[in-house]
């Protein structure tokens, strides 16, 4: 019989620990096969269109002139919006986080709110804003003749409009994990809240950072109904891979579908990046 005490030379009687019971794997039938239905539905398209994919003519798709012309826009495009998240996302993570202020609720669900919001709707809004009669676009066009829509620009706005969320959620929950009491004795020792804030805050959060501003780069390089909504479908111009998919499907199946796989191939080469923060359990 195992004792329940046990006793300790230097400090005493000491209650033993509980041995932990053993908890089985196997997976009841009525769970087992469900999931292994929804792993299917996950998987299978996935599949399918390895399967369907042109691997003979593979290389002459992705070397065409608009297969580059797309893609070199979407990698600019995306990487420009994960540049304006981080600028923009960065600092307003840290208010969510750091500052406590009437309606922080409120503008925490405003924040996230493209996550949820339809892709279209999204871009319908840029246009109701940024439009040349928009609520600010006609005085960005009569005061500076600045027109943001159907341009490259306004590439990049539409994608940051979806992406930035993505950032501003990672930072803000590695900046309530990470401990402020640093924060506040740089402060004591001298330091103003912004020199605080780069010199111990950001190395702390810098993980997080990097985390949030890869997925908001992938995000960004899969938008498509925002960006056709309020930056059209012009090549060379607005023209990105998703929207090169969709244009390709409807006259060149075999060329969607290598591009639906450069995407495919971009989406797990993210995942691995983040492997030890999505991938892995706790």
């Amino acid at each position: 019989m195992t004792p329940l005490h046990e006793t300790d030379a230097a400090t005493g009687p000491r209650t033993a620990r509980p041995r932990r019971r053993h908890v089985g794997t196997s997976a009841p039938p009525p769970l087992l096969l469900p999931a292994l239905v929804g792993l299917a539905f996950l998987v299978l398209p996935l599949i399918a269109l390895l399967v369907r994919a042109p691997w003979g003519t593979m290389p002459d798709l992705l070397t065409s002139t608009e297969v580059w012309q797309a893609l070199r826009l979407s990698l600019i495009c995306a990487t420009a919006a994960t540049a304006v998240s981080l600028v923009l996302g960065v600092p307003l993570a840290w208010l969510l986080a750091r500052v406590e202020f009437p309606g922080r609720g409120l503008v925490r669900a405003l924040v996230t709110l493209p996550l949820v919001l339809p892709p279209v709707v999204g871009g319908v809004a840029l246009l109701m804003a940024l439009g040349r009669n928009g609520v600010i676009g006609k005085w960005l066009d009569s005061w500076f003749g600045v027109t943001l829509p159907f341009t490259t620009t306004g590439v990049v706005i539409a994608e940051a409009f979806v992406a930035m969320p993505f950032l501003v959620i990672s930072v803000e929950g590695t900046l309530r994990a990470a401990d402020p009491r640093y924060e506040e004795a740089a402060t004591t020792l001298g330091a103003s809240r912004f020199t605080a804030f780069r010199r111990v805050t950001l190395p702390l959060i810098a993980p997080g950072i990097a985390a949030g501003a890869v997925l908001a780069w992938a995000r960004a390089l899969g938008e498509f109904g925002a960006t056709i909504t309020f930056a059209g479908n012009f090549p060379g111009r607005t023209q990105t891979m998703p929207l090169a998919v969709y244009l390709a499907l409807q006259n060149d199946p075999d060329a969607a579908i290598a591009l639906s796989l450069v995407l495919l191939a971009v989406s797990i080469a993210v995942l691995a990046g983040l492997r030890d923060r999505w991938m892995r359990a706790a």
